[in-house]
């Protein structure tokens, strides 16, 4: 299959199963197009093609229950009940039973890709090496949460690094535009349990954003609360791409849902994964870090490693298969995660080529 062709057949599969926004598709068509990087943002289903193929010996470890979209742009912030500042994996609309070699992989390729884009400056050898101390360290001291209030200073400083403005944020949520349809009951639903109350009335919102699940239905309930706005986003959730590319009859959307719950993870309270739907709080002290702003070969070589602590703690979700793991990368060589994310950059960039002179064509 050419890229555009597995787009195709994906993108009818995925239509066959919940409703899509054409004009969402074709901007995330055109994000697609704009680097590597942002090509492997939205094109998991490709990866979930190619990564069996391409690493057929990878493909062949212990399994877990994976993130599977798993990049360097997935981890960011959020309050637990406590209020305390939480940092991990803040999406896992694709988890999915996978080696556990794949999440390293792509969360390494990400990395390689955003040095070939300019977002780090870091070797692709010394970052591959980060994730895996990182992953292998806290898989064998049983995971630890990434609790920023009282450890993790460095960590904490770059989070207050990006001075996000909370009134140029709220102010964004609101010029989105109204949604006058019916809202699912099962949004509905889940929306009543993750507002303060109930039987308040919020305005509706459409919202189009991030690049993997663009055209897919997604809503934003604002509601002016007790002199302050709070939201909450609601987005159409399927089975992982995983499934339809390994031809899986029957899959269960909800994988994310028990790693939630089951992985050394300080779970987001204010998110909700039901049939068909994920709900999430939005708020200002949700946020990523810039790689951008980084610029710091120190400061990216700890942030990688964090991420691969962070890999570790949800793949703890699945605790009985980490001795098969542990003894799995006793067995693998110091370059095992170099060599293959180097393979799989490879070909996110081959078919990122051809992916860019396709829309040129069909836009000419």
């Amino acid at each position: 299959m050419t890229i555009r062709e597995s787009t195709a057949a994906y993108e009818t599969w995925l239509g066959r199963r919940i409703a899509l926004f054409p004009a969402d598709l074709a901007l995330k068509h055109r994000r697609m197009a704009a680097d590597p990087f942002s090509f492997l943002r939205g094109t998991y289903y490709r990866w979930a093609q190619l990564w069996p193929a391409l690493c057929a010996e990878l493909n062949a470890a212990p399994l877990v229950v994976a993130v599977g979209d798993l990049h360097v742009a997935n981890f960011g912030t959020w309050r637990d009940p406590e209020g305390r500042l939480i940092w991990g994996v803040n999406d896992l609309d694709e988890t999915y039973p996978l080696p556990y070699t794949g999440d390293l992989v792509r969360l390494a390729t990400s990395a390689r890709l955003s040095i070939e884009i300019g977002h780090l400056s870091l070797p692709p050898q010394d970052a591959c090496d980060a994730i895996l101390d990182g992953y292998c360290s806290m898989l064998e001291r049983g995971g630890r949460p990434f609790i920023l209030t009282e450890r993790h200073r460095w960590l904490r400083l770059l989070v207050r690094r990006i001075r996000f403005d909370p009134a140029r944020f709220w102010a964004r949520l609101r010029a989105l535009p109204d949604h006058h349809a019916a809202v699912p009951i099962a949004v509905l639903e889940l929306l009543g349990q993750l507002m303060p109350e109930r039987g308040h009335s919020y305005i509706m919102k459409r919202r189009a954003a991030g690049v993997g699940s663009l055209g897919r239905r997604r809503f934003v309930a604002l509601l002016d609360w007790e002199g302050g706005f709070i939201a909450r986003e609601a987005k159409e959730l399927i089975v992982s791409a995983a499934a339809w590319a390994a031809g899986a009859g029957h899959s269960d959307e909800r994988y994310g849902m028990w790693v939630r719950n089951n992985a050394v993870h300080i779970a987001d309270p204010f998110l909700a994964i039901g049939t068909g739907w994920v709900v999430r709080r939005l708020a200002p002290d949700c946020q990523r870090i810039d790689l951008v702003r980084l610029r710091n070969h120190s400061l990216e070589r700890r942030l990688l490693r964090a991420m691969g602590q962070e890999t570790a703690n949800l793949h703890l979700a699945s605790a009985k298969h980490v001795p098969a793991i542990l003894g799995d990368l006793r067995y693998r060589s110091n370059d095992w995660l170099h060599r293959a994310s180097r393979l799989m950059g490879r070909a996110v960039a081959d078919d990122w080529r051809d992916w860019k002179r396709a829309l040129r064509r069909t836009v000419g």
